[in-house]
Formats: C-alpha cells, sequence, structure tokens
C-alpha cells in the first residue's frame, strides 16, 4: 500500500510505462496526477502523447512533453483515464468534464487502458446521468428520441447560463434513464439516434481498475 494520494499515480507509471510509447491521456483530476507523475521520469522525452481535452494537454506542455496529433492514435500503447462512476460488472459513466468523445476513440484504438478513480466513484450501479453528445442542429429531434427511450435529458448549460459546448463544438445532454439490463444495448440504442455523436457509457473493460481510497491506500481490481 502506498500512503499518499500521488503514489497511486506513481504506481501506475512505475508499472505501464516504457521507453517509446505513445500514450493516450484521458481528462480529470486523476489523469492530471498522473501526468504529473510522468513528468518526473527518465524516460519522458523518449514518450509521445495524445491527449483528449486542453486542461490536459496545457498539464502535458507545461512539463515539456512531446504531444502528439491524431494521426497517430492507431500507435496508441496505452491509455490512462479517470471516470465519473464505474458500477459493479466494471462499466463505466464518462464524460462529467466534456471529453468523452476523444476518450471513446483512443480507448477504442488503445492497446492497453488503466483507470484510476477515487473509491466514491464505484457503485453497485449508476446513479448519475448519462452524458450525451450531440450536433447542434440535431438538438431538438435527439431531445424528443431520448424521452421516447425513457430518458430524461437535460441540455448541460454553464453558470452563467450558456450551453456547455464540447471542444468538438457540440452539444451535452446529461440524461437519467430508467434502470436497464444491458449497457452495451443502451449503448447501442443511444448511439443509434441520428445526431448523437457519442454516448457516455464505457463498456470496455480496462485491464486494470485501480481505486484510491480516502487513507491514501489503494486497490487493483484487473478488468481481463
Amino acid at each position: 500500500m502506498i500512503n499518499t494520494s500521488s503514489g497511486v499515480a506513481k504506481e501506475i507509471v512505475n508499472k505501464y510505462i516504457r521507453e517509446n510509447m505513445t500514450i493516450g491521456l484521458g481528462s480529470g483530476s486523476a489523469v492530471t496526477k498522473i501526468v504529473k507523475e510522468i513528468g518526473k521520469i527518465s524516460i519522458k522525452d523518449s514518450l509521445s502523447f495524445i491527449p483528449t481535452s486542453l486542461q490536459i494537454g496545457v498539464v502535458a506542455e507545461e512539463l515539456n512533453l512531446r504531444i502528439t496529433d491524431e494521426t497517430k492514435i492507431s500507435e496508441i500503447n496505452i491509455v490512462f483515464d479517470g471516470a465519473d462512476q464505474i458500477d459493479s460488472d466494471l462499466n463505466m459513466i464518462k464524460g462529467g468534464g466534456g471529453a468523452l468523445l476523444k476518450e471513446k476513440i483512443i480507448t477504442s484504438a488503445s492497446r492497453e487502458l488503466v483507470i484510476l478513480a477515487d473509491s466514491s466513484k464505484y457503485v453497485k450501479s449508476f446513479t448519475s446521468p448519462v452524458p450525451i453528445e450531440v450536433h447542434k442542429f440535431a438538438r431538438s429531434i435527439v431531445k424528443d428520441k431520448l424521452k421516447q427511450i425513457g430518458g430524461q435529458p437535460r441540455l448541460r448549460i454553464l453558470e452563467k447560463g450558456y450551453p456547455f459546448i464540447t471542444e468538438s463544438a457540440n452539444l451535452i445532454y446529461d440524461t437519467i434513464f430508467e434502470p436497464y439490463e444491458s449497457q452495451s444495448k443502451k449503448e447501442n440504442e443511444i448511439k443509434n439516434i441520428p445526431g448523437v455523436i457519442e454516448v457516455g457509457l464505457f463498456t470496455r473493460r480496462a485491464d486494470a481498475y485501480y481505486k484510491s481510497n480516502t487513507d491514501g491506500s489503494f486497490e487493483i481490481i484487473f478488468g481481463h
């Protein structure tokens, strides 16, 4: 056990990173911790990074990490990311920061996926709304279609009253659904609505989930 929160990130970096890797970076505070640990290692100059959000991109740039572009996505060796919620079957809800589209793209391309999340994010079943990224032209029809399949969509609004716009220039409906049996079926059902860009249900199992406890210790849950 490691007794500091940064210790979890250090453990992950030491275990998974090797020279000359191309690394995908999700978004959020957990990924920030991992990126800061990467900035301390001796082989960092041999690594290339593909961030999914401006927030993480800025952190990486400040540490002089080498950012590469989307043409290298197929070369990603590993992705580090967090989650908004993780259920008992290790499905995830992601997209609280609005980067779900890019996160799902790099997750689908990566050979390995490692998740770091606080213990509070691990739940028996989802209680958070599902973020759904929607093209602006389709906002009205998608809202109606989501209601038709049992959803309660709410357009994400910033504190000053403006709609939240993703880095891909789309809107997000945070949508509550009645309990349903299959996360993958629900994911596909939502994706089949024209105008839906991406869904914040992540049904691909990660290779490892690091569960960070409040006392600074952590547990590892292996997905395969």
